[in-house]
C-alpha cells in the first residue's frame, strides 16, 4: 500500500493531466493559461495592482505587466487609479473578462461532464462532492 505522500503526489498528477485535458478540449478563446488565471484571480479578488497579480498567480512582475497588457489590449481587463494611492493603478476584469472566463469555465465544465458519464453514478457524484474540498485547499495556500 502506498503512503500518504505518494497518495499526494498521484492526486497532483492526476489534477494536472485532467486540466491539462480539458483545456486542450475545450474552447479557450484563444486565451492562453496565464490570461485565463489572471482573470480568474481578477475575478475572486477583485481590483489589484500589477504586483499584487504577479505574487497571486505566481509570476515575475514583467510577465504580469506582459499578460495585464494583452488582456487590456483585448478589452478583458482595464487600467484605474488605485483609491488608496494616487501614483498607481488596478486592474479590474471588464464585463467583456467576465464572459470570455465563463465561457471557458463553461467548456471546460461540459467537457467534465460529457467524461463523467464514463463512471458510475456513484463514482461521478463522488468526483463533484470534492469541489468544496479543492477549493478549500487552493485557498489555504494563499
Amino acid at each position: 500500500m502506498g503512503t500518504r505522500q505518494d497518495a499526494a503526489f498521484d492526486t497532483v498528477i492526476a489534477l494536472h493531466r485532467l486540466l491539462r485535458s480539458l483545456r486542450r478540449t475545450s474552447p479557450t478563446g484563444g486565451l492562453q493559461p496565464t490570461q485565463l488565471i489572471v482573470l480568474s484571480m481578477l475575478t475572486e479578488a477583485g481590483p489589484s495592482r500589477v504586483g499584487v497579480i504577479a505574487e497571486r498567480v505566481p509570476c515575475s512582475q514583467p510577465t504580469a505587466t506582459a499578460v495585464v497588457a494583452e488582456l487590456e489590449a483585448l478589452g478583458l481587463v482595464r487600467r484605474e487609479p488605485d483609491p488608496t494611492d494616487g501614483r498607481a493603478t488596478r486592474v479590474a476584469v471588464t464585463g467583456e473578462g467576465t464572459g470570455a472566463l465563463r465561457g471557458v469555465a463553461h467548456g471546460e465544465a461540459e467537457e467534465l461532464l460529457r467524461r463523467l458519464g464514463s463512471l458510475s453514478g456513484d463514482e461521478a457524484a463522488r468526483v463533484l462532492a470534492v469541489a468544496p474540498l479543492l477549493r478549500r485547499l487552493a485557498e489555504a495556500g494563499r
